[in-house]
């Protein structure tokens, strides 16, 4: 069947020109100097202080390029260059690193094929304040996993208990009623999880009604604990604050070595037999070593790279222009069900180009990607042009939003998600992780004031992501707040929840960027929201309840949608989009989760077009499309 649906409040727009630049393979243009450095297997047992040792006398002695002998090479932390970060995203901590690459300019790390295997918590590179950096033809992978899974071989839903056969690969022992797994140079507890289908090797169908196990319960015992007041705002999900209130649910019985009981009443279903329990730890503990962080980096490029573990995130870039990843890939190893245990990509304040051409982000346990920037709160007016600003999220601590002549938005959501006024950075005055100082160049307007938020308009991308596959994993496929441009298109997406959300986050995130000026064309998108949500595929949705609109100039086109559950899109809070060109079929694969839903969801939205779509789903004419405001003016052909 095909259908088009028109609306007559509806005036067609011209879809935007989006123009990424042709890339080659590299974004920049190598300048040699410096001397060519070959490492050979010589080194492969513990290379971390042979290629430090080099890294460190580059200021002297400058590189152009590094070459490993093909082969597998370790790298311990033992002998590493250790220094304190602050990483977005993830937990703030002592980081150390065989791969130092600060103030470098024009380097490029060529594995030649070999594959770098990790101990413990390390950042394999830790990339900062540097220009055209390339890393290239390497495979990254850590002896041991920072998850642990376990086969659920027995569940008891009368007393709910469920047993896990737990493999050699991953130790851990019981101290006073609670498992730990015990790694090299790391520990974790039970902490976060969901299931994974060992036949499919993916997230499994309908893992909402099982997962995240129930791990904790209200405290039985307080006193006066009420009485504690703070001065300022303070993150009750931080780690310093997270655990009042709380106390463990569950107990451990281990039966057998390797065969553990689970008890304490998990309050969802127990988990099916021969379904594995993946388990990461304790989240705000559980994202302690990304195997990229890139900062105030200008020109980044990962050809070829193979990321098949990480203690958090594949690559974490903040502050930085022009990151340009092709065949890139996030795929696990050794019969794992997870890669990295975060997401597989994470841009923060980026600017320039973004580009993900040609990647497979497979199992990991969050976003394909993530590109936002960041809310700061205003909490303070210490003059007519300087305010005070707290970073509000914990994992945004020691974040910086600008440089000096960036253009700030100052934002009130409550009104408008674009901003209300613009200024530009004078000097930003650090004082701590949580509190700092903005100078600008002009005068604040009148009506600003406390409470408000900032925004780095200056900090968001072209942003292009190109045939890629985006299967297996936790949660979103792309998870985009990016009000300049974005394309996305020839993708394959199978994921857990969403494969496309684009939202405002200013709750609990605080990630900044609404979205403007999206193509999303010629993807396909093959049975996702199978862990259970109730969702649209694509979907566009704020954090606050309101009319205001936040996303403007979309067109989804030419899209192939092979669903076994009914809603596609999902749309909220939008001026303009065009949805043309798509077919959507019933893919039979699972069995209907929300057969009540209709296939369109639309609210506090206006200027929408549908042509040309093809319709072979399980869903009446009648019930294909849902709004919120009166549309007296239907037709379908």
């Amino acid at each position: 069947m095909k259908f088009t649906i028109t609306q007559s409040i509806t005036k067609l727009f011209t879809v935007f020109a989006l123009s990424i630049v042709t890339l080659a393979t590299s974004c920049f243009t190598k300048i040699n100097e410096g001397e060519s450095v070959l490492f050979t297997l010589s080194i492969a047992n513990d290379a971390t202080p042979f290629v430090l040792k080099r890294i460190l006398v580059a200021g002297k002695e400058p590189i152009s390029e590094i070459k490993f002998e093909k082969g597998t090479y370790h790298f311990y932390p033992d002998k590493g260059y250790e220094k304190f970060a602050y990483i977005s995203n993830h937990g703030d901590l002592m980081v150390n690193t065989p791969f130092l690459i600060e103030g470098f300019k024009n380097l490029t790390i060529d594995g030649q094929g070999s594959t770098f295997i990790f101990h413990g918590v390390m950042i394999p590179f830790f990339i900062e304040k540097s220009e055209n950096i390339s890393i290239k033809n390497v495979s990254i992978d850590w002896h041991e996993a920072f998850h642990s899974e376990g086969l659920i071989v027995a569940n008891d839903e009368v007393n709910k208990t469920f047993d896990m056969q737990i493999s050699k690969e991953y130790p851990y022992e019981i101290r006073n009623g609670q498992i730990y797994f015990v790694k090299e140079y790391y520990e974790h507890n039970l902490g976060q999880t969901i299931l994974y289908d060992p036949a499919r090797k993916a997230i499994a169908y309908n893992t909402k009604d099982y997962t995240d196990i129930s791990v904790y319960t209200r405290t039985k015992s307080q006193n006066n604990i009420n009485k504690i007041k703070y001065k300022y705002d303070y993150d009750k999900r931080a780690p310093e604050f997270k655990h009042v209130g709380i106390e463990s649910r569950l107990t451990f019985e281990q039966l057998e070595p390797g065969l553990v009981r689970v008890h304490g009443g998990h309050k969802k279903k127990m988990p099916p037999l021969g379904m594995i329990l993946t388990m990461k730890g304790e989240q705000g503990y559980n994202r302690v070593s990304p195997a990229f962080k890139v900062s105030y980096t200008n020109g980044f490029n990962g050809t070829n790279v193979n990321v098949h573990h990480a203690g958090g995130m594949g690559i974490i870039a903040e502050n930085s222009s022009d990151l340009i990843l092709d065949n890139f890939n996030i795929i696990p190893s050794k019969g794992r069900m997870v890669s990295t245990t975060a997401d597989a990509t994470h841009f923060v304040g980026c600017r320039g180009k973004v580009v993900l051409k040609n990647c497979t982000f497979n199992n990991q346990l969050d976003d394909a990607t993530n590109v936002h920037g960041t809310y700061q709160k205003v909490v303070d007016i210490l003059s007519d042009s300087k305010i005070g600003v707290r970073m509000m999220h914990h994992q945004q601590k020691g974040f910086v939003i600008g440089q000096p002549n960036d253009t700030v938005g100052l934002v009130r959501l409550g009104e408008s998600f674009f901003p209300y006024g613009k200024m530009t950075i004078k000097n930003i005055e650090y004082l701590n992780n949580r509190y700092q100082i903005i100078s600008f160049n002009e005068k604040l307007p009148e009506d600003f004031k406390v409470g408000d938020l900032i925004e780095n308009l200056d900090g968001y991308p072209d942003l292009l992501i190109q045939n890629c596959k985006i299967n297996n994993n936790r949660a979103r496929g792309l998870l985009i707040s990016n009000p300049v441009n974005t394309i996305i298109e020839n993708n394959f997406f199978s994921t857990e929840m969403e494969a496309i959300l684009i939202p405002v986050e200013s709750g609990h995130w605080f990630e900044s960027g609404n979205a403007a000026n999206v193509i999303i064309r010629n993807n396909v998108f093959q049975d996702c929201l199978h862990g259970g949500r109730n969702r649209g595929v694509i979907r566009f949705v704020t954090d606050d309840n309101n009319e205001n609109i936040a996303f403007k100039n979309i067109e989804i086109s030419n899209n192939i949608f092979n669903q076994f559950d009914n809603l596609i899109l999902e749309v909220a809070n939008t001026d303009g989009i065009t949805f043309s060109g798509n077919k959507i079929t019933n893919s039979g694969t699972f069995p209907q989760l929300y057969k009540e839903n209709p296939v369109i969801k639309i609210k506090s939205s206006k200027h929408i077009k549908f042509k040309n779509n093809k319709y072979s789903g399980l869903v009446h004419l009648d019930n294909m499309l849902e709004t919120d405001q009166p549309m007296s003016n239907l037709k379908f052909k």
